[in-house]
């Protein structure tokens, strides 16, 4: 009897094995991927990077009035500004200083050539080979550089002690809509008796990836307006800052005019001057501010900022 009952177990338990093998497999849930992970931001609106600086290879010098240069170069995200921002150090050097024709196409003995700098090893070669627009600018500017230490040297064989200088360097002042702005900023000391500075500002439409110029913001026939708007923000600049009493009198010698170095502030609409464009040395580079309620009929609206509604500025208010 008990023989028998082992026999059936081992059949109900075999009928059971087979039972469950013959039954569907339930699939393992999918995994989903984290989203927070796998989606990346969209960066192409914006602008960001930072200046680095180019290795200019000076030559050594112990004494106390050795020449100083330091250039910069905008590396961002947008390429089409950095190569653009990177003509426009060439195109400041070339106004700051004077190449001639033989610096222009080779170096002096006495400059550093790029070749002259030691491999750190035979590995790194065929790398140092790969011209990154760091590499193409800094081989641009060795004229320039050559030009500048042959002046330190003309300066000091006149027995002039002057330390000279040189700066350029660019900075991002917007990142993103309405524009992308950049100013590059110039400072420099060649002898004499004062140095020389300069702000330019350059303001790129992303979308399009151009540069954006002043009159492409204003409304149509409408500079002749903001030549107005400006021109009354002029006066209280030369009054506050008092330059003079008269301004019929003060514009004898340093007239207004409508200056196309522009960018869009939180305050308002600022037009950059040059040095001695509307005022004497002293006042340095002078700029005018006209506030954006002045500028409601003369800039087009993408360029104008978002009207706050009653009940916000309401809130803000309390």
């Amino acid at each position: 009897m008990v023989q028998k009952n082992k026999i059936w177990a081992s059949s109900i338990l075999a009928v059971s094995v087979a039972f469950t093998a013959c039954q569907p497999q339930q699939a393992e849930p999918e995994k989903k991927p984290d989203q927070a992970k796998t989606e990346q931001p969209d960066l192409s609106a914006k602008l960001i990077g930072d200046a680095e600086k180019l290795q200019l290879n000076l030559p050594e010098c112990d004494g106390g009035v050795c020449p100083e240069i330091s250039v910069e170069r905008l590396n961002s995200n947008q390429a089409f500004i950095d190569e653009f921002i990177d003509a426009e150090i060439l195109k400041q050097l070339g106004e700051i200083l004077s190449v001639s024709p033989l610096e222009d196409k080779t170096l002096s003995k006495d400059a550093p050539a790029a070749s002259e700098v030691p491999a750190a090893s035979e590995a790194k070669s065929a790398l140092a080979k790969v011209e990154t627009p760091k590499l193409k600018l800094e081989k641009a500017t060795q004229p320039y550089m050559q030009a500048f230490l042959n002046l330190d040297k003309e300066l000091k064989s006149l027995s002039a002690n002057q330390q000279i200088s040189l700066m350029i360097k660019p900075k991002i002042l917007n990142a993103e809509k309405p524009l992308a702005t950049v100013v590059l900023n110039t400072s420099s000391y060649l002898g004499g008796a004062h140095g020389s500075s300069a702000q330019q500002y350059y303001n790129f439409d992303l979308s399009t990836q151009k540069l954006v110029q002043l009159n492409d913001i204003l409304l149509p026939n409408q500079r002749a307006e903001l030549e107005k708007r400006g021109y009354e923000v002029f006066k209280i600049w030369v009054k506050d800052a008092k330059l003079a009493d008269n301004i019929q009198e003060y514009e004898q010698i340093w007239k207004f005019k409508l200056s196309d170095n522009f960018y869009l502030s939180q305050q308002g609409l600022i037009l950059q001057y040059a040095e001695y464009e509307i005022g004497p040395y002293v006042v340095g580079l002078p700029r005018l501010t006209i506030p954006y309620d002045q500028l409601q009929s003369v800039l087009k609206k993408q360029y104008l900022p978002p009207v706050e509604t009653a009940e916000a500025s309401a809130a803000k208010a309390n």
